[in-house]
Formats: C-alpha cells, sequence, structure tokens
C-alpha cells in the first residue's frame, strides 16, 4: 500500500517540487494550497495519477480550519506517514512604518502558526499509531536577522525553536520531527531579491535531497550544505563584524515596493 505524505504550500515553488518528487516516489499525496485552481492547473500537465492524490483548500492561518482539514485527510486518504508544513511567505519590512507592523503579523502567523497548526492536529494520531514525521520548513534566515527581513527572520527562527521543542515533547514515541533550513531556492520568494543570493537551487535539487532527509530521519538539515557552513561562520560572528559586513546590504523589498 503506498505511504501518504501531506504538503501544505503545495501550489508552487518548494511545496509543488516536493509533491512531484514524493509522487515521483509511488506516495499518494494531499496537497493543501489557498489556490485550488493552481495546483489543478500543474496537477493536469504534470502526469501524476488523479487516483494517487486528494486536493485540500486551506488557509494555514485559519486554526480551526486546518483542524477540520486534517478529520477530512484521515477520513478520506488515512493518517499520512509524513506531514511537511511549508506554507509560508517571504515580505520586507520597515519597522518605522506602522502599516508594515500589520504585514509583519501576517507573515508570522502564515509561518509560525501555520506550521503548528499544520503539524498539531496529526500528533495525537501520530503518536498513538507510534510512527510518523512532522516536517517544519525553517530557513537558513531564521539563524541571523537580516536587515529589512526582520519578519521573515524572525519567523524563521520561531520555526526552528517550534520544533525542537516539539521533538522534545515526542521523544520516544515513534514521531519524528525534522526540521529543514533551505538556503536559497529559486522560487518565487526569491525572484525579486535585490541582493546576491551564494547557492543558488532550483526547487526540483531541494526536493530530492529534502526527501533524503526526510526519509533518514534527521532532525534538523541545511539545504544546500554549504549554506549551513555559512550560517555556522555567520553565528560565530561578533555582533560588530556581523553589522559592518551587512551594512548597505540591499533590503527585502517591502510589498510595496513588488
Amino acid at each position: 500500500m503506498a505511504q501518504l505524505v501531506l504538503i501544505t504550500g503545495a501550489s508552487s515553488g518548494i511545496g509543488q517540487a516536493l509533491a512531484m518528487h514524493y509522487a515521483a516516489q509511488g506516495w499518494h499525496l494531499a496537497l493543501v494550497a489557498r489556490r485550488e485552481s493552481a495546483i489543478q492547473a500543474w496537477l493536469g500537465a504534470s502526469g501524476i495519477c488523479a487516483d494517487t492524490y486528494q486536493i485540500y483548500s486551506a488557509d494555514v492561518t485559519d486554526i480551526a480550519g486546518m483542524q477540520r482539514l486534517a478529520l477530512d485527510c484521515m477520513a478520506r486518504q488515512g493518517l499520512p506517514e509524513v506531514v511537511i508544513a511549508n506554507a509560508g511567505i517571504s515580505i520586507g519590512v520597515d519597522t518605522a512604518r506602522p502599516e508594515d507592523l500589520a504585514v509583519m503579523a501576517r507573515v508570522l502567523a502564515t509561518n509560525v502558526m501555520g506550521v503548528a497548526a499544520t503539524l498539531g492536529p496529526f500528533v495525537s494520531a501520530m503518536r498513538l499509531r507510534g510512527s510518523g514525521t512532522l516536517v517544519g520548513i525553517g530557513s537558513v534566515a531564521g539563524i541571523r536577522g537580516l536587515p529589512g527581513h526582520g519578519a521573515y527572520c524572525a519567523s524563521k527562527a520561531a520555526v526552528i525553536s517550534y520544533c525542537e521543542s516539539l521533538r522534545g515533547e515526542l521523544r520516544d514515541s515513534g514521531v519524528r520531527v525534522v526540521t529543514l533550513c533551505p538556503g536559497y531556492i529559486a522560487t518565487s520568494l526569491t525572484q525579486n531579491n535585490g541582493y546576491d543570493m551564494p547557492f543558488l537551487m532550483q526547487p526540483d535539487v531541494f526536493a530530492a535531497k529534502a526527501f533524503q532527509a526526510i526519509a533518514a530521519g534527521n532532525s534538523y538539515r541545511v539545504i544546500p550544505w554549504q549554506m549551513g557552513v555559512v550560517a555556522k561562520l555567520l553565528r560565530l560572528l561578533p555582533n560588530s563584524l556581523f553589522d559592518k559586513l551587512f551594512a548597505g546590504r540591499p533590503r527585502k523589498p517591502r510589498i510595496t515596493d513588488i
């Protein structure tokens, strides 16, 4: 019997690439996104058999809605072996602008609460079964704060810490928690960045490496590994050197700049 993976943010980018890779490995798919039409469009051209997937239209910031989605998924397709909380947004903010605080709240709601709202409904059932893997998509940006990128960096730092806490809570339960931290991936989240993006990776390459890390049950993995080295070095820098290194660096575009 085919295994089942649930993926949020499956309409594009990393989510779509993960769905394609899992399908190629013979998995069944539970695909979640706000834009059901976008998923339908690429699925129609993908060659993935319609009998192997279900589409769920939901917003990860709707906590009650995500609870209903989980129950619906388990009723239709069974309890997933893997749940990947991938949905996320990346928008630059300027804290001096009051309107940007609302943008920051939106980023945090999607990137942080959305992860908890995705993984939470499956915890009890996986614990009862004694197996399963919960995956949170963090980011290298969660390791140090970058100018103009406060909302995204803060949200991904929170995801990393949240998954670490969850991993401790589920210790010895048979349920694994995996934190994946992508570097720069060529998706819509990075296409408007006005600065160099070292080790830029295509989504399908990321998906293949993420699949391996999830299958291996790695508790934490930076992809690509080179960005992991860069991130560790940046973390070790004294604040004065870190601040000097990033002085004058172009900022992440604000929503009004895109």
